[in-house]
């Protein structure tokens, strides 16, 4: 993951509306902090991302980072030197995370996947509100964990938020929702893809000597399916969760395949196709590479072709919708960014304002399942349906022993 703010460089809310939405309608009267008061917040994964978005938290103002947490020292050690943590708060090792539970009010999450569902239930069981990154999880138990975690905070009077970019954009927010009140029409078919380069080239290395030592496969977690979750899910989420906020429905099915074209090390596919069954003869087709693409340009891209018109979606690009109830929409280059930023934001407004109704957590899981539903059918390379994908429960296990605990 580059850790930039180009339109394009994402490993590279709400239901209707969007967290942008969330961060004005929040009743002012329900708060359960004092306005001055600052959110002490722990940040869980101290890698690129986590460290880049620990300084997004520090620059909003309404956060004080009191502890710090990752498998590596180096890394815990880093992000807590940087933000004055003390050195008895940098805590690593896979679970001393459960001890910076003690020291803070919520909590960022932003470790490898495999290990979300775990940290999200413990951080709720102790009362934390939970920021998230996504996915939320790699397997499809994992994704129901978290949406029970999600609803145990609503209860409990937590925030919990799950950070998905798009959903925070005003231009994607206003596009699908005129969409969603019929723009385009009844729904034909739609694309969906994510074309990008390989964005883990430093994790190569970790793997080269000895690729079966846990250590090296932690340090080099995006080559892993299980604790990635594989690139389909780990990654293009980000343009099937578009998809699956168009269609506000579950797939009945897909069929595909997955390939390693390029990639020589590690347990992913560098290159997905897979074919979306939707209700009412609705079907999307979907593709993805993590490699050179030459004359194909990098980009993460929807259109859903409608018997009215067609909506244009593109990350960082053009938002559009094109036909009879034409919408001009814009760009967002900084999406990456900013979309960051609100949610930051919605997250520290939520907290203080009291309001707990959490809206990114059921729409992320659909969306994370759709990801599993698609790697399931892609690795079998057969027809899965969304039934069978549910009641299969099964659970990518990593095998991490000899880690240290």
């Amino acid at each position: 993951m580059a850790n930039s703010d180009s339109s394009v460089s994402r490993r590279g809310f709400m239901a209707a509306g969007g967290v942008a939405a969330l961060s004005l309608t929040i009743p002012a009267s329900r708060g359960l902090y004092a306005a001055a008061s600052k959110v002490k917040l722990g940040i869980i994964g101290c890698g690129g991302r986590g460290s880049w978005i620990a300084d997004l938290f520090a620059q909003h103002g309404g956060y004080n980072i009191t502890a710090v947490h990752d498998y590596f020292q180096d890394r815990a050690d880093g992000c807590g030197g940087k933000h004055n943590v003390p050195e008895n708060r940098r805590f690593t090792g896979l679970s001393s995370y459960k001890k910076l539970l003690e020291h803070v009010d919520a909590v960022a999450i932003i470790s490898p996947p495999y290990f979300h569902p775990d940290q999200a239930e413990d951080a709720v069981a102790a009362g934390k509100h939970v920021y998230i990154a996504k996915p939320i999880a790699v397997d499809a138990p994992g994704c129901l964990r978290i949406e029970a975690a999600g609803k145990k905070a609503r209860a409990g009077k937590l925030a919990f938020l799950v950070d998905f970019q798009t959903r925070a954009d005003p231009f994607y927010i206003e596009a699908i929702k005129r969409v969603h009140e019929g723009a385009i029409g009844r729904y034909a078919f739609g694309e969906s893809w994510y074309h990008a380069g390989d964005p883990f080239p430093g994790h190569y290395k970790h793997l080269q000597d000895d690729p079966k030592n846990p250590e090296n496969r932690l340090r080099a977690w995006g080559l892993d399916r299980h604790l990635s979750g594989d690139i389909i899910t780990e990654q293009n989420i980000h343009t099937l969760d578009v998809a699956s906020w168009i269609m506000d429905a579950e797939p009945l099915w897909a069929c595909g395949t997955c390939a390693r074209k390029v990639r020589t090390v590690g347990t992913c596919a560098d290159t997905f196709s897979v074919f979306f069954q939707y209700p009412d003869h609705v079907a999307i087709n979907f593709h993805s590479r993590q490699f050179e693409g030459y004359d194909s340009p990098d980009g993460i891209n929807n259109r859903m072709f409608g018997n009215e018109g067609v909506l244009e979606t593109s990350y960082g690009g053009q938002v559009l919708i094109r036909g009879k109830h034409f919408y001009r929409g814009g760009k967002s280059p900084g999406i990456y960014k900013d979309g960051a930023v609100t949610n930051i934001a919605a997250f520290h407004k939520a907290i203080m304002e009291g309001d707990f109704r959490n809206p990114t957590v059921e729409c992320s899981v659909r969306s994370n399942l759709v990801t599993i539903l698609g790697r399931t059918a892609a690795y079998r390379n057969e027809k899965v349906t969304w039934k069978q994908m549910l009641e299969a429960g099964e659970v990518l296990d990593a095998g991490l022993e000899g880690l240290k605990a």
